[in-house]
């Protein structure tokens, strides 16, 4: 009986699970996670955060698929791989011993470095348990500071602002997100956020938390200014978990590297998902995300080669179809908007949006609706679609499939107002695609 050991319980983790148990009946799958929820939607926070859903909605998996999935959970920390022995130890003391290991850890909420730190009342969003502890601060507390860039911090701005907390945001820049978004993008976001009340501090960064008997009572800026609030809430960027990886003697940069087979420089030992660094053929680089979906597919990858079935990984177009300022965003491919100064990726994006591209960027405006796209050569290499989303399926089926546009390039080139109908009509048009997606971006369509 072949002995499979995961350690992880996040989407990587559990995909893996399910394609090693649909490739081997007879497995023995052991599943270690320090998360005591062990698999949950990290997506779904965010709407836990609002009160939008309620937990148990966060929980995809119910008791029959764990029944199918036959796998023994260990609830702990893994400390130490031997991979001449095959066998992993545990914090605990005792070990477990495997014919192919996956590590699909994950990441980390990078830590905050001022003084003051360690106060309570300091929170990340990491876990599920993180969350229920921001609601709960959120609910005893009047004042609250947000710090970094990206979805989750906003994610963190719109949770609190729904508990009633009054919030501050600390932005470093002049704007928010300027590694992924442009300028009216950003500009967009920010009204809204002041529409509902959230207080924008531009070009501000933290100095230093201030306590009293051990919690916090306030933060002080670089500027000196001093800011009263019970809560600090940090997104400011995700490191990869590297310390196993790093003691075994695994090859790392960024995150543990692993070739198209998801495999690391040791032989049957495997990565997956945000603590991986996956080869992107479109680039040329390798590429670090901490999206749900990529992680997903490459936990689906390492499985089936674990249990022997040679399969590629295949990296596509980045997405994430996700909510900012009460707007859907669909984000896809290459953008180009990076800045050097950004260079820490936050939870919910890829360094594949910021890469330069060789091509033009088309705009198109019209009060919240945003449609901006990489145009290459002869393909569309990303785009990012705000507010009404009629074109966001057309687009991903268009980049994903790298469909060639050169019949349509010249009306894409002409004043941006018919953009979006130039793109819906030639992805209609393709006998290719998908029908039902083309059947459900109709009816989008058809009722606005």
């Amino acid at each position: 009986m072949n002995r499979y050991v995961i350690v992880g319980s996040g989407v990587a983790g559990i995909s893996a699970a399910e394609a090693i148990r649909a490739l081997d009946v007879s497995a023995n799958i052991t599943l270690i996670s320090e998360d005591r929820y062990g698999f949950y939607s990290r997506p779904g926070l965010a709407y836990y955060l609002t009160g939008e859903l309620p937990e148990e909605q966060l929980f995809p998996y119910t008791q029959a698929d764990w029944r199918r999935l036959n796998l023994r959970f260990i609830l702990g920390r893994a400390v130490r791989i031997r991979p001449q022995e095959h066998r992993l130890d545990l914090e605990r003391g005792d070990s477990v011993p495997y014919d192919r290991l996956l590590l699909a850890v994950g990441g980390r909420a990078v830590r905050l470095n001022v003084p003051g730190a360690d106060l309570e009342g300091i929170v990340y969003l990491d876990t599920l348990e993180d969350a229920r502890r921001l609601v709960a601060l959120a609910r005893r507390a009047r004042r609250a500071v947000v710090v970094g860039g990206g979805i989750t911090a906003l994610e963190m701005v719109e949770g609190l602002a729904a508990q009633k907390t009054e919030v501050h945001y600390l932005l470093r820049g002049e704007r928010y997100w300027p590694a992924v978004l442009d300028e009216s993008e950003s500009r967009l976001v920010e009204h809204r956020l002041q529409e509902h009340g959230i207080h924008l501090h531009y070009r501000t960064e933290l100095a230093e938390a201030l306590g009293r008997r051990g919690r916090l009572a306030a933060i002080r800026t670089e500027k000196g200014e001093i800011l009263p609030a019970e809560i600090l809430a940090v997104a400011i960027g995700v490191r990869a978990r590297l310390e196993l990886a790093q003691t075994a003697g695994l090859e790392t940069q960024r995150g543990i590297l692993v070739d198209e087979f998801m495999q690391t420089s040791i032989p049957d030992i495997f990565a997956a998902g945000d603590c991986a660094q996956v080869f992107d053929p479109l680039s040329g680089q390798s590429v670090m995300e901490t999206l749900w979906n990529p992680a997903r597919a490459q936990g689906d990858i390492a499985g089936k080669n674990m249990a022997g079935q040679r399969t590629s990984y295949r990296h596509a177009p980045s997405l994430n179809v996700t909510r900012l300022a009460g707007l859907t965003v669909t984000i896809i491919g290459s953008l180009g908007t990076g800045r050097e100064e950004d260079a820490t990726i936050v939870r919910g994006e890829s360094e594949a949006w910021r890469l330069p591209f060789d091509g033009i960027t088309l705009h198109q405006s019209a009060e919240i609706n945003r449609l901006r796209l990489a145009l290459g050569k002869n393909t569309l290499l990303g785009a990012l679609v705000m507010g009404d989303q009629t074109l966001s399926l057309p687009l991903q089926d268009l980049i994903f499939r790298q469909v060639d546009i050169t019949p349509i390039r010249a009306q894409l080139l002409q004043p941006p107002t018919t953009l979006s109908e130039t793109i819906l009509h030639f992805w209609q048009a393709l006998p290719t695609s998908s029908g039902h997606a083309r059947e459900t971006c109709t009816k989008t369509a058809n009722s606005g």
